[in-house]
């Protein structure tokens, strides 16, 4: 089953659980765009807040403890037995930091909705205003349904398989670093960008294309394969892209974060 729902198929879906996940880093806040217009019963999830924890050695987004994802879960009334839609503003990169989380920690259908809440508003598909009450869930979070990397494993997945680096090119090449201490890239990473990922409306291209794309980057059958990015959250939207293509990937959660808090770690540029 692919990971993706399009804005037609999720308004026939009834009994799922929406959240929207609309966020974009140093702001505004999303919980301010979903009060003015959003998915109707779809409840918001903070990126920063339910599907990370505080920001430190392990990275700006670390993954949360199993028990603070349940107790957020819980609340947005998400259910181990109903299908779980995420969504964010257009382009899933947010999104795909819930769909991975939701995925990693047990949920057995989690599904995208391809372009996002623009591909909503684009079939004429209605919103809703204000906050959305939901009944308490019942997920039991089970970590290990997703594959991660610490930072030793992503080092040496970049020798001995493929390591992908969502971020924009010319932060890989370190030209310029808006975010951490350090610019560069873990040596042996090859530069992936996520925004080739999808077409200019934000939903993404076709399985046999980003197949194509990733092959042509060194990800092919026999191949391991891993992602990341600044902080976790892109590089997550590359291993949904991957998903989509039909090649499994790791998440490097701490991605380039934590990789620069330890400056005995190398860094490549160019």
């Amino acid at each position: 089953m692919s990971p993706l729902i399009t804005p037609s198929e999720l308004s026939a879906l009834t009994g799922a659980t929406i959240l929207d996940v609309r966020w974009k880093l140093g702001g505004p806040p999303g919980v301010d765009s979903y009060r003015e217009g959003h998915i109707p019963g779809a409840v918001f999830c903070d990126l920063n807040a339910d599907l990370a924890a505080p920001a430190g050695e392990g990275g700006r987004h670390p993954l949360p403890s199993a028990e603070h994802f349940q107790e957020a879960m819980r609340r947005l009334g998400v259910s181990g037995s109903r299908t779980v839609v995420v969504y964010d503003e257009a382009d899933s990169t947010a999104a795909a930091r819930a769909w991975w989380t939701l995925r990693h920690f047990g949920h057995p259908d989690v599904r995208v909705l391809d372009g996002g809440l623009r591909g909503w508003t684009a079939e004429g598909l209605p919103l809703a205003e204000g906050d959305q009450e939901t009944a308490q869930g019942d997920f039991t979070a089970d970590p290990g349904g997703m594959p991660v990397l610490d930072a030793d494993q992503a080092a040496e997945l970049a020798k001995d398989g493929v390591l992908l680096d969502a971020r924009a090119a010319e932060r890989y090449r370190g030209e310029v670093e808006p975010i951490d201490p350090v610019a560069g890239h873990i040596p042996g990473a090859v530069s992936a960008p996520t925004g080739e990922n999808v077409d200019p409306s934000g939903r993404f291209h076709l399985p046999d294309f980003l197949r194509e794309r990733f092959n042509t980057l060194g990800a092919v059958p026999g191949v391991r394969v891993g992602a990341y990015c600044g902080s976790g959250v892109t590089a997550a939207h590359e291993v949904l892209a991957l998903d989509v293509a039909g090649i499994p990937a790791a998440l490097y959660v701490g991605s380039w974060s934590n990789w620069v808090a330890d400056p005995a770690r190398p860094v490549a540029t160019g």
